[in-house]
């Protein structure tokens, strides 16, 4: 198995857990950009989706997913499980998306 199974509950059915390797994290900081902003306060006035925050946010999402898939690859794990988002401002106009989870060693049953 060359590439980390990542996923969001506590066992991957067909695999056992053989080893636990500990936390791993991966985050990113994102701030704003004015152009996009003028565009998202436009949008806020008629309504809709704020397109380019949404590409903002999925750009974190998969940033971070693959710092952390990094740490557990350095870690010699070939799965993630119990992975979780969490995001948080770090100063106005800013935020952290960062991803986190189990690294571990699996093998098929």
């Amino acid at each position: 198995m060359t590439d980390v199974v990542v996923t969001s509950t506590e066992s991957i059915p067909g695999y056992e857990i053989v080893e636990v390797l500990g936390i791993v994290t991966g985050n990113t900081v994102r701030a704003k950009h004015i152009g996009k902003d003028i565009l998202a306060g436009l949008k806020n006035i008629v309504g809709g989706e704020l397109q380019e925050y949404t590409e903002m946010l999925s750009d974190a999402r998969k940033e971070a997913l693959n710092r952390m898939i990094k740490e557990a690859k350095n870690m010699g794990a070939n799965a993630v499980v119990n992975v979780r988002f969490a995001t948080s401002q770090t100063m106005a106009g800013a935020a952290e998306l960062l991803a986190y989870g189990t690294a571990v060693k699996i093998r098929m049953k």
